[in-house]
């Protein structure tokens, strides 16, 4: 029995001098949380890490599109009508020819031309004439003052030829006005001042391209305010746009905007905002909005239709560069740098992409740090 309890004490002694001593002073070591990888600082791992600041940009959160169609720009469009009645004797172009700004587009003979030479040539009668009778009354009046200053006739016999000689002076200067209203109305024709039967010849008035004509060889017109053809120049056109009424607030003066053509499937043009209507359209409840553009090649043509990109809202978010984000189960995550070598997964809500950088929603702030290299040395948890 006692040989028994010896041997249970040497047992008991000998475990207890193979526990090591507990030091009162050492801290407890914590385990690493969920979602978190660390790094020791020796590690050559920590090298091959890359990380890249969290930054602020403008991110667009809102657009305002519509339908648009290109329009001849008004400003720049001629239509051109006879100046008086009469035959068109030539027709010179045709519809789609380019036209330069004083050139001939055609001839149309005119009684009324043939009337206002004839007018001219009264006028001018008219002033000689009147310039005779002043002559007669200015010698009068002389003649008058000769025998006044002798005794032969009484003073109201002078001031009644001097009435006549300004009489005459006032007729002189009617007959010349009406002479010069004559020769200027020849001129605006572009007809001379002696020969009847002249045709008169119709100019372009603005260089451009023939869009519209109605009028042939051999027809006689008396209706001066319709129109033969209709010239603009396309160098610069208009797009025009029904924006709805909930969106016009958005839409500013001077603000660019981008246009889609179906004509053109993959090309975008650009221009500005020139003119918000101040009416609503009472049926549609939309907003006309017009913008122009340069069109120095052509290629934009009237009636052409396409979509208009009229406004971008921005608010700043903050946005990382696109490497930095991992697709797991659907969901986005990336790993933010907490410390020197200490990492964290963060699920992370993504808006747009804009070039090789992605809006964060929600899950980081400016200033935060994310990887966006060496992500696969963080292993998978």
């Amino acid at each position: 029995m006692k040989l028994i309890l010896l041997t249970l004490s040497l047992l008991v002694m000998a475990a207890c001098r193979s526990t090591p001593p507990t030091d009162p002073t050492a801290k407890p070591v914590a385990a690493t949380p969920p979602g978190q990888f660390t790094i020791p600082a020796d590690s050559p791992k920590l090298a091959q890490i890359r990380s890249e600041l969290v930054v602020a940009s403008p991110v667009p959160v809102g657009n305002v599109s519509a339908p648009g169609k290109v329009e001849a720009n008004s400003n720049r469009t001629s239509h051109v009508a006879l100046p008086l009645t009469g035959r068109v004797t030539a027709v010179l172009v045709k519809t789609g020819d380019f036209v330069r700004q004083g050139q001939p587009l055609l001839t149309v003979e005119s009684a009324d031309a043939d009337a206002a030479v004839a007018s001219f040539l009264q006028a001018q009668a008219s002033v000689t004439q009147v310039k005779s009778l002043l002559g007669k009354a200015q010698r009068d009046l002389e003649r008058q003052k000769d025998l006044y200053s002798h005794g032969v006739v009484a003073q109201k016999e002078v001031f009644n030829a001097e009435a006549v000689t300004v009489q005459s002076q006032a007729a002189v200067e009617q007959a010349q006005a009406a002479t010069e209203q004559a020769r200027r109305r020849l001129e605006i024709l572009g007809i001379g001042t002696g020969t009847f039967g002249q045709r008169v010849t119709v100019h372009a008035p603005i260089s451009g391209k023939i869009l519209e004509m109605s009028i042939v060889n051999g027809e006689f017109r008396n209706d001066l305010s319709a129109p033969l053809m209709t010239i603009a120049d396309l160098s610069s056109v208009w797009v025009t746009s029904d924006v709805p009424e909930s969106a016009i607030r958005l839409v500013k003066t001077g603000e660019p905007i981008r246009i889609e053509l179906v004509a053109y499937p993959g090309e975008t043009f650009r221009g500005r905002v020139t003119l918000i209507s101040d009416l609503v359209d009472p049926q549609t409840r939309t907003v006309k909005v017009r913008a122009e553009l340069p069109n120095p090649d052509g290629r934009l043509k009237p009636e052409m239709f396409g979509n208009i990109q009229l406004a971008e809202q921005t608010e700043s978010r903050p946005t990382v560069p696109a490497a930095a984000i991992i697709a797991t189960d659907g969901k986005a995550i990336v790993w933010r740098e907490t410390g020197k070598g200490v990492f964290a997964k963060v699920p992370v809500s993504t808006g747009v992409q804009i070039g090789n950088r992605v809006a964060i929603l929600s899950g980081l702030d400016a200033g935060d740090r994310v990887v966006v290299d060496g992500v696969m040395l963080l292993g998978a948890n």
